[in-house]
């Protein structure tokens, strides 16, 4: 049969291994289109992420430590958490966290964080670091 632009147009049922292809490619499309917006609705935004941390350090730390970015910590010795990144790789923090940590300021209660609390106290504490100072250094003469 010819096509209206003269080529030559062949129409044939399609095979039966032809069309499980065709199904299965569809299916695993429709399947990883699915995946991909279930793990997009499950997992946090970066501010989402924030938010808990914030919570979070609202809820165990604030007693003890300034948790923003102003302020001076209710208990002296405890660091205020725009400083702990001049202090400590905050990255090194999400194990301590998650093992218990040993602090200098007195008792800190116990606290057993999720993994994905962690990730957002870190990312909360990041989110506030004060930039750091930098001192010019005379030159001797």
């Amino acid at each position: 049969m010819m096509g209206s632009l003269g080529c030559d147009v062949r129409i044939t049922a399609p095979t039966k291994g032809k069309l499980m292809l065709t199904r299965l490619t569809l299916s695993f499309c429709l399947t990883m289109s699915l995946v991909g917006t279930v793990s997009a609705d499950t997992s946090l935004s970066r501010r989402e992420t924030i938010e808990m941390g914030r919570s979070l350090a609202q809820t165990h730390c604030a007693a003890c430590h300034a948790i923003g970015k102003r302020g001076e910590s209710p208990n002296s010795n405890a660091p205020r958490f725009r400083t702990l990144g001049q202090r400590y790789p905050l990255e090194n923090l999400a194990e301590a966290f998650s093992e218990g940590i040993v602090v200098g300021h007195g008792p800190m209660p116990e606290f057993q964080f999720e993994p994905e609390q962690i990730d957002g106290l870190v990312a909360y504490l990041k989110s506030v670091q004060s930039p750091t100072k930098r001192t010019k250094k005379r030159r001797e003469k």
